[in-house]
């Protein structure tokens, strides 16, 4: 049985993501937006989609890999007659003073050996694929326009061989510049040459101000590469993925839109960035829930737009095939109407850095009365309701262990903040969120199994009370600590080392595929317990799972190890950064031993 793998590699600028196929094309490109329309979304639908490739006459064989330590994504096409490198980038680097993040796509296409022949195909399209963009040729450039996406390519090839789709004999390096609603009127081979060594600069020296242990460092350094693409600078907002409607497996209808920011995300997100020592995109991802936070709205959505929208509204876009067929093709998410009452939870110990970590002056905590009281607020207000739980159930509701365990560390974070800054109230009401907080989460302890399941009165088990362990909820010398996590690997656990989420049925049925992010959770635990050796070999054993590019979706086929679900996921990097750390820890080994 062949594995199904994203056959893409990413590249972005924290302006805009898009994803290059190892065929050339390019398979995803939304702009101006992480949640814009598609300008290029052959991964939807290969017809209605657009077209951006750069194709042989002939039959090929393609590699791809990134340029080291940075997001510059190469593709190398060899055939019969010769062989030639697409260099794709989006440009990133200092300059007067800030980040240059245009909206602009370059593509270096160089001859490495032979006489290639090649053709270049840019048709862009507007409004999810519903209109094709009109062409029209200049000097030395092609716009193309008819919606409210206007683009233009700006290029060294001759525009007859683009608009008439003809190959050519590639015998020396050829520029290919792509912007948004701007018009380009520098040097563009000299100009592709200095963005390229200056993005190339400032990606490498990002990695060398990341503080990433010896442990698989390579992996860590892809997946800390990947999380900071997915920060929408402009706000600090960081998406879950630059993709919709990526199916979790085939036929299942669970095609969801991920070009939004979860708060339940919150906590994992800041600790990751916080574990490589990357405190500016701390900042600017705490500024965005800051914004969002001094509302007077009773409480938090679950979710938000990147620049703090609130209505998501969800909505199919029938026209559209889908990925290999699989509908809907939606655009929007309804769990922005649920209720979800872990994140309040979440937010509080991520401000907890604020006033334990001296590196942070104390004017930045200068408004602590304001949040503490705001926050304590939400959790007093939402601590006695059921609500739609981690995973978002859409008809299902329960007072969930994984929540309340939110809801405690929240108060426990509160506790600690409260006696920084001296305040006997804030003290009083956090203690008596922590106790009945805890209370809730022993009502889903089962003597009989020594587990905790998923939620008051229920006999599921649940991924996501392994955060029990994780959070120091239950001490992790602790008997009771050890024979949890034996539970839940004992039915959540798959031979080869994947985790479900859970297994009952839930609004779409049981669900099919495993989550990856609960499989590092795994891992985790397993560190936290002292069972190192198995937390390194488990580890070890989920790598395979990325595609040719280290890079890793949301779901995880049991039976073939299939990637599924929208990618590359943030939250799955995510939680591979947060195991790699945490077992770093544990072996406690000089760098280069």
């Amino acid at each position: 049985m062949n594995r199904h793998t994203y056959n893409t590699g990413i590249i972005g600028n924290c302006a805009y993501l898009a994803h290059i196929n190892q065929n050339t094309n390019i398979d995803w490109l939304c702009w101006p937006r992480f949640d814009s329309s598609f300008i290029f979304g052959g991964m939807l639908d290969k017809k209605k989609g657009g077209e951006f490739s750069v194709l042989p006459d002939e039959e090929y064989f393609s590699t791809q890999y990134y340029l080291e330590n940075t997001n510059v994504l190469c593709t190398e096409i060899t055939t019969t007659s010769g062989k030639y490198r697409v260099t794709d980038f989006a440009p990133r680097f200092h300059m007067n003073e800030r980040y240059f993040k245009p909206l602009m796509l370059i593509r270096k296409i160089e001859p490495l050996a032979g006489n290639p022949r090649i053709c270049v195909t840019c048709k862009p399209v507007g409004n999810y694929g519903e209109a094709p963009l009109k062409e029209s040729r200049g000097s030395n450039h092609i716009d193309y326009s008819g919606t409210d996406e206007n683009v233009r390519l700006s290029t060294t090839i001759s525009l007859t061989y683009i608009l008439d789709q003809k190959h050519f004999v590639l015998n020396e390096d050829k520029y290919l510049i792509l912007t948004f609603d701007q018009e380009f009127h520098a040097p563009i081979s000299s100009t592709a040459e200095r963005f390229l060594q200056e993005t190339t600069r400032y990606w490498r020296n990002w990695v060398k101000h990341s503080s990433i242990a010896h442990f698989f460092q390579q992996h860590v350094i892809r997946s800390s590469l990947v999380l900071k693409i997915h920060q929408y600078e402009d706000t600090g907002a960081i998406i879950a993925a630059s993709t919709t409607s990526l199916p979790e497996s085939p036929g299942s209808t669970r095609n969801w839109d991920y070009r939004y920011c979860w708060m339940r995300d919150t906590f994992y997100v800041l600790t990751s960035l916080n574990h490589i020592g990357h405190f500016e995109e701390m900042e600017k991802y705490f500024n965005y829930i800051t914004n969002i936070s001094f509302d007077d709205e009773l409480r938090y959505q679950p979710l938000y737009g990147i620049g703090g929208e609130k209505e998501l509204i969800e909505r199919h876009l029938d026209h559209l095939e889908g990925y290999q067929g699989n509908q809907p093709v939606r655009i929007g998410n309804q769990a922005y109407e649920h209720i979800q009452n872990d994140i309040y939870g979440q937010v509080l110990i991520s401000m907890l850095p604020l006033y334990t970590d001296h590196r942070f002056i104390f004017d930045e905590r200068k408004d602590s009365p304001r949040w503490l009281n705001y926050l304590l607020t939400k959790i007093e207000n939402t601590i006695d309701e059921k609500d739609a739980g981690i995973w978002e159930f859409r008809n299902i509701a329960n007072r969930h262990c994984y929540t309340n365990l939110f809801q405690w560390a929240g108060a426990n974070a509160a506790l600690k903040m409260a006696k920084t800054i001296g305040n006997q109230d804030f003290e009083t009401r956090a203690q008596a969120l922590i106790d009945k907080a805890a209370a809730y989460i022993e009502a889903c302890y089962d003597p009989e199994r020594k587990v905790y399941t998923n939620a008051i009165d229920s006999p599921y088990l649940d991924a996501s009370t392994l955060q029990l362990i994780i959070m120091n909820y239950l001490p992790h010398d602790s008997q009771r600590a050890k024979d949890h996590l034996i539970a839940l690997e004992a039915q959540l656990k798959t031979e080869n080392g994947l985790f479900y989420r859970y297994l009952h049925e839930d609004d779409f049925g049981k669900p099919k595929a495993t989550f990856l992010i609960c499989a590092f959770w795994y891992v985790e635990a397993l560190a936290c317990v002292g069972r190192v050796d198995e937390a390194v070999r488990e580890f070890e054993s989920l790598l395979k799972y990325a595609n040719h590019l280290k890079l890793f979706s949301e779901d995880v086929d049991e039976k073939d190890g299939s990637q599924w679900g929208n990618f590359p996921q943030a939250y799955s990097h995510v939680g591979l950064m947060n195991a790699a750390y945490r077992i770093s820890m544990k072996l406690d080994k000089p760098i280069f031993l």
